[in-house]
């Protein structure tokens, strides 16, 4: 295998396993935290728009961990910037 293949192969398997657990931890965490929030509003209905509100915002932190993870293979996908070396190095021959 030529440097090219080498680097488009690890690339794809880069951004498979960015965007598995990417996706799979903060789902897990999302689920937590909502079981937690539920848990909460259970046992205190009056501070229910505190907390709903505090919930919001930690599911929109969480939920940005996998829109990064989904950006960061797409970029290895798509905009590699490991080609640029390859490229220097074929028109250099």
């Amino acid at each position: 295998m030529d440097s090219s293949t080498m680097i488009a192969v690890a690339s794809i398997v880069t951004a498979g396993f960015t965007t598995s657990i990417g996706c799979m931890f903060p789902a897990l965490g999302e689920g937590r935290a909502v079981a937690t929030a539920l848990t909460a509003l259970a046992q205190q209905p009056d501070a229910s728009a505190t907390m709903t509100r505090t919930l919001f915002v930690g599911l929109a932190m969480i939920e940005s961990t996998a829109i990064y993870c989904f950006v960061v293979s797409m970029i290895l996908i798509f905009a590699n910037p490991f080609w640029n070396h390859v490229i220097a190095q074929v028109a250099g021959k």
